[in-house]
């Protein structure tokens, strides 16, 4: 295996590293946020496990593709250094990123599916009164009818 391999190599398992870094301070921050009755915060050892599976089998991708599957004893401490990079070089841009996406993409999307959520509620509402008031009458005069009906004489039993 040539340097220039090698070295590629070490610079894709710290790359790992930093993208490791980045998701699993994304998995902790949206379980840190969420609400302290979520089903997040139930569930957030199992996430933060899949979250490191995931790491991890990213990762071995990523090796297989640069070395064919290789691993060498410098591999973990590469992707150590990479995690110890994320936080002390890249944890603002990447925190800066993710607010900006979430305010430009994320909140306008939840905004208009909330919106078109509660139209289609108020329409199901207003179709409903609509259905009761024209109803209402034969209610009033057959209600109790229907009522006797249903319910189970002892004798029948």
């Amino acid at each position: 295996m040539s340097l220039s391999v090698q070295f590629l190599s070490l610079l894709a398992m710290i790359g790992t590293g930093v993208v490791a870094g980045a998701m699993m301070d994304m998995i902790g921050t949206g379980i840190a946020y969420s609400g302290k009755k979520s089903i997040i915060r139930r569930y957030a050892i199992s996430i933060e496990t899949i979250g490191w599976v995931v790491v991890g089998c990213a990762t071995f991708y990523v090796l297989y593709l640069v070395r064919d599957g290789a691993w060498r004893m410098y591999d973990p401490f590469a992707q150590i250094c990479g995690m110890l990079l994320y936080i002390n070089l890249f944890y603002r841009p990447f925190r800066f990123i993710g607010r900006t996406i979430n305010l430009i993409l994320i909140k306008p999307l939840l905004w208009i599916l909330f919106s078109i959520f509660a139209v289609i509620r108020q329409m199901i509402r207003i179709v409903l009164k609509i259905l009761y008031f024209l109803l209402r009458p034969f209610i009033k005069l057959f209600g109790s009818k229907i009522k006797n009906t249903f319910k189970k004489k002892k004798n029948d039993l």
